[in-house]
């Protein structure tokens, strides 16, 4: 038990005060008196201790025991979300549209309030995959916007860092699926045939309409160890390049705008960003070498 720092009583000393009242015949003032405290609080005591013993006199917590205006779990793990993404509370509030105060008192809560409290880095297991398609990395996240929620998802070849990204309403099964299916058919113009995707364990990937979906396109369907975002690195990376170039990278009247902006950036990402980990090579360009390289290797 922790005693408040400023509390003038501790439990032997409410015993003591107890005991004189019931068993010394003193009054309730003297007591209050003797203890340095008020008739009030000496009554509490009294009252507590005769209802629940010992127990009664030890200090309970002062926090309420429920919160009406409380930020919501949902929303509060949106916060812890975009914590991890090392983004600041004042970047944090902007996104969320909320009080920075509030944000921070949230952040504080959660335990999350200064940045070097983030679960330390694991040791990094790079790897990159040799050809076009051999592995897909499947995310989404879910944005605030001025009336309900938005949800981008992503997908991004392991091998050449190409990018696939569409704003839809919701994170359900059905949508997802929807979305991989248009992936596919994004990253096949591309001539790039997808064997493997890997995602995390969100709902919508793990249920059966989605393994379905897997098992009809001849993909298989991996996923991340749970609680361990980092094992999808490639697709958090790109989610965090995405959200500060595209998303909060410029000021947007409204959501419709910023969903306009997509198209243009994703380009530019696509072809024209250098990308340190390929060379300083643009995702297109990195794809049009590998298609050499496969190329010049078949005839050796």
């Amino acid at each position: 038990m922790k005693l408040h720092a400023n509390a003038r009583t501790c439990p032997h000393s409410r015993r003591l005060a107890v005991d004189r009242v019931e068993a010394e015949g003193w009054t309730l003032a003297a007591a209050a008196e003797a203890a340095g405290v008020s008739v009030r609080t000496i009554s509490k005591w009294r009252r507590r201790f005769r209802e629940e013993g010992e127990q009664g006199l030890l200090d309970r917590c002062s926090a309420p025991a429920s919160v009406p205006s409380r930020t919501g779990e949902a929303r509060v793990a949106m916060i812890a979300g975009l914590r991890r993404l090392r983004m600041t509370g004042a970047e944090i509030a902007e996104t969320m549209g909320m009080p920075a105060s509030t944000v921070s008192g949230i952040l504080t809560r959660i335990g999350l309030g200064k940045l070097w409290r983030l679960e330390p880095l694991e040791a990094a297991n790079r790897y990159e995959k040799k050809r076009p398609g051999e592995l897909v990395h499947g995310d989404r996240r879910t944005r605030c916007r001025g009336i309900g929620w938005e949800y981008v998802h992503v997908a991004i070849d392991d091998a050449t860092r190409l990018a696939y990204v569409e704003v839809l309403e919701d994170e359900r099964a059905a949508t997802a699926v929807g979305f991989l299916r248009r992936a596919i058919a994004h990253f096949a113009a591309f001539g790039i045939r997808v064997e493997r995707l890997m995602t995390d364990n969100g709902n919508a990937y793990r249920s059966a309409i989605h393994a379905l979906a897997c098992k009809a396109l001849g993909i298989k369907h991996l996923r991340t160890r749970p609680y361990r975002p980092r094992t999808n690195g490639k697709a958090e990376r790109f989610i965090r390049t995405m959200l500060g170039g595209w998303a909060y990278g410029a000021i947007y009247r409204t959501s419709d705008e910023r969903r306009g902006a997509l198209t243009g950036w994703l380009d530019f990402y696509n072809r024209r960003r250098p990308h340190r980990s390929l060379g300083r090579q643009a995702p297109i360009e990195r794809l049009h070498a590998l298609n050499r390289n496969n190329v010049l290797g078949s005839y050796t």
